[in-house]
């Protein structure tokens, strides 16, 4: 309820841009899915530019316009997926179906693989 509370006071305030940071990690199932669905229109009805940040691939790929890949520290880009070309936004979370959908989470979790896999080198180069 505090996250929907702050999600409220913030597009309250009308805001330009949108600075959403995890917001969605510590609820429920259920309650992250209606947060979603609502966050997806309030993109279709209000056209606000929102930077959400989260781990969760899935979430990425159905919420976002456009995925930054980020590596491990230093942080640098990976690479900066345009998603709004791949799939249909007006849709809501049945684009999970989307064998587009799972193509780009396949390809961003990939991304992440090949990065984890490299910091872990590194790591094991430095204990060496």
């Amino acid at each position: 309820m505090r996250q929907r509370v702050a999600i409220a006071r913030t597009l309250a305030a009308d805001p330009l841009v949108l600075l959403m940071d995890e917001p969605f990690g510590a609820l429920d199932a259920l309650t992250r899915e209606r947060l979603q669905v609502q966050l997806l229109e309030i993109g279709r009805t209000e056209r606000k530019t929102v930077v959400f940040v989260t781990h969760d691939v899935d979430e990425a790929v159905l919420l976002a316009d456009r995925i930054v890949v980020f590596s491990a520290r230093p942080a640098r880009v990976l690479r900066d997926i345009n998603v709004a070309a791949e799939l249909p936004r007006e849709r809501g979370l049945e684009i999970t179906e989307d064998p587009r959908f799972r193509r780009l989470r396949q390809e961003v979790l990939a991304l992440l693989r090949i990065e984890e896999d490299r910091a872990v080198e590194a790591q094991m180069a430095k204990v060496s």
